[in-house]
């Protein structure tokens, strides 16, 4: 599957490979459980030691005039508020089986039962490419988090070209800075919880924003964005970077794209994109998407306001002095978009940061470092590399320069069957994260034993503490990482995982200046 077309058909989520989208997630009895915000009184549910609160509004509907607009704040209701379903995903292609609406800012919480505690927070943003995904699918249900003392939440932001496209060259200045509007629905959540999340026994102190993939980028650009700081105390990055971000005159030419594929599609002025059914906009942005030449064409701007300058370049002069960052990235990441056994070099459409002629600088080097590798593997390594490992392993070297705590670490584990069978791929490690491995692989007891692992480093992560012994912080000339590894002996799983010194110290080399 090449990246443009995993675009055009939506992410294979981390839902789909849990077996299934559900609105309402409770299997055991539950009791009706309400909580007071500034907004109003909800009503949720409490099953098991765990109160779940879904489908809460934290900005205004970003609909009507209010489209393309920088989100509002959510209105007051009187009475008692539903809160036991979820709302509706954002929109965007494919996902066939949920709602979608462009009334999607709102955010799902999962909370321990007591009330006294503050506890810390953990607030995820979930991935898809900019273009899909969704703050409910079944493998974020936040019960695990939650029983570690930890009030988990989901939130939603609007994808596409609906938060992810520069409006002005089209529309006139009234809709400057529109490309940031992804990120600004991400801080007006952050702000509900800020003045929210104390009636839930949350504490707006100890706030870790995180996420995996498009969730994790946004979460490194969040890091380089000055006007983010109070909002959140620590960052978990997966599969991230601080790259996917566009400078004006690009965003500009972007514009102008959407715009011809608009008009040719709609066979409606441009102006008709202020009022148009949303699923017209849906069609001319995957027939933009489908002639653009470059990857992942709708990305947040360099506005020179909300983002004043290169994120990593914000990061590295101490936005984020004083924090924790917990980062890492999958042995093998690509595999997942360009295939296990990829029989041609890298494309356009396969590359993230750069083109093609630039990185095959570096990739023609990959033999030095990775002689024993096949053809094939070699190509997946560097394409990991361009787009998630170089990129992560910048922010976290900016974030220690700038005065930061980070813990970085490697995903190796790879499950022995299936089609990505010896790999370990994207997305692999969500499951591990949120306490729900894959089972139907053949060294599934050797997953469930790493997931024990992972998730329980994460909760400690996000309490303020070591994510595990030994783990010691990363650094510009020293970078222990984690090497987390499960590996099966007789039928039973062993731990594999270890600490290493610059795993890949010789391959980072070959990047040196590149990005």
């Amino acid at each position: 599957m090449s990246r443009r077309r995993f675009l055009v058909e939506g992410s294979l989520t981390a839902t789909a490979l849990a077996g299934g989208i559900t609105r309402k997630a409770w299997a055991l009895p539950s009791q009706p459980v309400t909580v007071a915000t500034a907004n109003g009184v909800l009503r949720g549910e409490s099953a098991d030691g765990v109160r779940v609160f879904r489908g809460v509004p934290f900005a205004a509907p970003p609909v009507g005039p209010l489209r393309f607009r920088p989100p509002g704040k959510a209105k007051a209701w009187t009475g008692v508020r539903d809160a036991t379903v979820f709302s509706a995903a954002p929109m965007q292609p494919g996902q066939k089986d949920v709602t979608q609406s462009e009334d999607c800012l709102y955010l799902n919480l999962w909370a321990p039962d007591e009330t006294q505690r503050k506890l810390p927070v953990f607030v995820w943003i979930h991935g898809g490419g900019f273009t899909g995904g969704h703050a409910f699918e079944a493998m974020y249900d936040g019960s695990g988090f939650a029983r570690k003392g930890i009030v988990c939440i989901t939130v939603a932001y609007r994808l596409g070209v609906f938060g992810f496209l520069d409006y002005e060259p089209l529309l006139g200045p009234e809709y400057t800075g529109t490309a940031n509007n992804a990120l600004r629905d991400l801080m007006r959540a952050l702000e509900w919880i800020k003045e929210n999340v104390t009636a839930f026994g949350g504490d707006p102190e100890r706030v870790t924003v995180g996420g995996q993939s498009a969730g994790a980028k946004l979460t490194d650009i969040l890091m380089g964005t000055p006007t983010a700081q109070p909002l959140f105390h620590q960052m978990i990055s997966e599969s991230g970077g601080a790259e996917r971000i566009w400078p004006k005159l690009n965003s500009t030419a972007i514009a102008k794209g959407f715009g011809e594929a608009w008009t040719k599609q709609a066979g409606n002025t441009i102006a008709g994109v202020k009022t148009a059914d949303s699923s017209l906009l849906i069609d001319a942005q995957q027939q933009f998407i489908e002639g653009w030449p470059q990857h992942f064409p709708l990305r947040a701007e360099l506005d020179g306001k909300l983002i004043p300058r290169l994120p990593v370049e914000t990061i590295a002069q101490g936005s984020t002095r004083g924090k924790r960052l917990l980062l890492g990235t999958n042995r093998e990441e690509s595999a997942y978009f360009i295939g296990p056994h990829p029989a041609k070099d890298p494309v356009a459409s396969d590359l993230g940061n750069m083109g093609v002629a630039k990185f095959d600088e570096v990739y023609q080097r990959y033999t030095e470092v990775y002689p024993q590798l096949s053809v094939a593997e070699r190509r997946i390594r560097a394409v990991t590399a361009e787009e998630y490992w170089v990129p992560s392993m910048r922010v976290a070297e900016a974030h220690v320069r700038g005065g930061g705590t980070a813990f970085v670490y490697e995903l190796d584990f790879a499950e022995t069957s299936g089609k990505l069978e010896g790999y370990a791929y994207h997305s692999e490690e969500v499951g591990m994260v949120w306490g729900h491995p894959h089972k139907l692989v053949a060294n599934a007891e050797a997953e469930a034993a790493l997931g024990e692992q992972i998730h329980a480093a994460w909760a400690a992560f996000i309490r303020g503490e070591t994510p595990e012994a030994g783990w010691k912080p990363f650094g510009v000339k020293s970078r222990p990482t984690m090497m987390f590894d499960e590996k099966e002996d007789g039928g039973k799983a062993e731990d594999a995982s270890r600490v290493e010194l610059d795993p890949q110290e010789a391959e980072l080399r070959l990047w040196a200046g590149v990005l």
